[in-house]
């Protein structure tokens, strides 16, 4: 596990190739649930917002074929990135708290597995709605679905099966309420266990 400013950085199991059948599978059905998505927004431009190691930019880059962007406040992170030299992706240290219009807009923004490590959750959706994004996806944990999977396979225990770093935590209903809030509109749920997954649009409030 890797931390940034007492921050865990990354993924905590590397998701290009998960250990266990099970696991790929998931993350497999993870990637067909975004792709479906993204696809469905028809996009120009991508922003992965929280982009971490760039894995879901480089995916995102290879099967649509538009520019992204990547931003992610772990300048760790991002010098890997860069360092690799991802063709057609623009990497960028930035926290998902000073995203703005003119340097971070796109017509798709992308944050996946993101809003569950924000100290400030409502804050970082009203960044998200900032860049008046036509579409925007963004996925979390299934709780308390994904805790009680990381108990059945003997992991975090001490913390009832919590990951490392999530500090907020989301039901289905409770994610549709907090999203209503913020007054987001969805278009489409697609939901690939063990995760909630949507594609929508922020309202003029």
């Amino acid at each position: 596990m890797r931390t940034e400013d007492g921050i865990v950085i990354g993924n905590l199991t590397d998701k290009s190739s998960p250990p266990g059948r099970l696991a790929r599978r998931l993350v497999e059905r993870f990637d067909a649930a975004l792709l479906r998505a993204a696809r469905g927004a028809a996009p120009t431009k991508i922003h992965e917002v929280g982009c971490g190691e760039g894995r879901i930019c480089r995916m995102l880059r290879k099967e649509l074929g538009v520019p992204v962007q990547g931003t992610d406040f772990s300048l760790t992170l991002i010098s890997e990135n860069l360092d690799r030299g991802d063709a057609g992706i623009r990497y960028e240290q930035c926290s998902i708290y000073d995203l703005n219009r003119e340097a971070h807009g796109a017509d798709l923004v992308v944050c996946c597995e993101v809003l569950e490590h924000l100290e400030e959750p409502d804050r970082g959706l009203q960044a998200l709605a900032r860049l008046e994004a036509r579409q925007v996806i963004l996925s979390v944990p299934r709780e308390p679905l994904w805790r009680f999977l990381n108990c059945c396979r003997g992991k975090y225990l001490r913390s009832l099966g919590n990951t490392p770093g999530h500090l907020n935590h989301w039901s289905e209903r409770r994610f549709h309420r907090f999203l209503r809030r913020h007054h987001f509109q969805p278009d489409e749920w697609i939901n690939p266990l063990p995760w909630l997954m949507v594609r929508g649009r922020f309202l003029k409030a």
